[in-house]
């Protein structure tokens, strides 16, 4: 995760055909993402932002509620044919001014409709995470590249400057050599009828939601791939939310370096905290991951500098990943957070539940 090629690719905007052979759209037509799921996420949070976009904008919608997505296409401008119901989301290949779906459904249906959107031909942006099976993020990365096409991860956090100022300084050596990250993310899932408390729907609990977060942030902070992990589960199955999935559990993983990350991810508490541990400092964010209002500092063993850090190459952290897909598709680059990054994560995370289900530290790196 070179902070350096990743500036370099976030500024990058080749408008010629390269090695790969992906027909690239003309240079002055911003690219057309179709949303997938026009749930909270999808409507709430990432249709406004095309407002903020400089090579994407909104181009179509797809829902299995036939009124709100002719609603939300009249709202945008939207031509009728660039409404979709998941019945006939396979047309889409016959829409010229789609180039990339961007799929925001339960954890469940990432799969089916990212290799769908490949077969029709389009460029994928999957919501985090990946998919619900290492097999099933497989197949999504094997689909696009069968049909060439780019598949990118809705990895928020590389694009939001606290998190990549962060990510600078601990590469910077700020807080000296690492020794230790900390990582926290819940909050208070409410209803039982949730869908991210379905097992069906989410394919886990917190883990599978907050954890990605607490998960990701060991890796970028670190700049590390883990090389074993430890966790525990603790969940009050009185509780009626959780029944299906896991409420609260932890896992520790260990790098290469010597370094350690004490990792959670909850449903019954709010937690957003990033706290990076060298032998000369420390960097510390919270709230670390939120849409906005995050803060960061550092010091030698405390709060004793509030950080500040540039301004980023977009206006938001969401227009900043729906651009950088736009300029690899333009450019033929690959996204700095691609399938396989979401892959990576989807293998630690299944030997995490298989840790706290055995009882003991799982290898990652091959050995016994």
């Amino acid at each position: 995760m070179d902070i350096a090629r990743r500036d370099l690719l976030l500024s990058a905007a080749a408008l010629t055909v390269g090695a790969s052979g992906i027909a690239r759209a003309a240079p002055d037509r911003p690219l057309g993402y179709a949303i997938v799921g026009l749930g909270t996420y999808g409507l709430g949070v990432i249709i406004p932002q095309f407002a903020n976009c400089t090579h994407s904008r909104l181009a179509a919608v797809v829902s299995g509620d036939p009124a709100k997505a002719q609603r939300v296409a009249a709202e945008h401008g939207l031509p009728a044919r660039s409404v979709y119901s998941y019945a006939n989301f396979d047309s889409i290949r016959d829409n010229p001014d789609v180039d990339i779906v961007y799929v925001c459904l339960p954890n469940s249906m990432h799969a089916e409709y990212t290799i769908r959107a490949a077969k029709a031909g389009k460029h994928v942006m999957c919501e985090k995470p990946m998919a619900v099976s290492v097999a099933e993020c497989e197949a999504m990365i094997a689909a696009c590249k069968r049909a060439n096409r780019k598949l990118m991860i809705g990895y928020r956090c590389h694009f939001e400057p606290f998190n990549l100022e962060a990510m600078r300084l601990a590469r910077s050596g700020a807080a000296g050599k690492i020794r230790y990250v900390r990582t926290e993310h819940g909050f208070t899932q409410g209803s039982p009828s949730a869908w991210r408390l379905k097992r069906a729907l989410a394919g886990g609990g917190s883990l599978m939601d907050m954890g990605v977060y607490s998960l990701q942030a060991a890796r970028y902070m670190t700049g590390e791939e883990p090389i074993a992990v430890t966790a525990r589960e603790s969940t009050d199955r009185r509780d009626p939310r959780f029944t299906e999935v896991e409420d609260m559990i932890e896992w520790t993983l260990e790098f290469p370096s010597g370094a350690i990350a004490g990792c959670q991810s909850m449903y019954s508490a709010n937690q957003n905290h990033i706290l990076l541990m060298g032998d000369k400092g420390r960097i510390e964010l919270e709230p670390a991951t939120r849409y906005d209002g995050n803060h960061m500092w550092t010091g030698r063993d405390g709060r004793e500098r509030e950080v500040t850090p540039p301004a980023g190459p977009a206006k938001t952290q969401f227009a900043g990943q729906l651009d950088h897909l736009a300029q690899c598709v333009r450019s033929g680059a690959e996204p700095i957070v691609s399938g396989e990054e979401g892959l990576r994560d989807m293998r630690i995370v299944e030997a995490i539940y298989r840790s706290a289900r055995e009882g003991r530290t799982i290898r990652l790196d091959g050995r016994a």
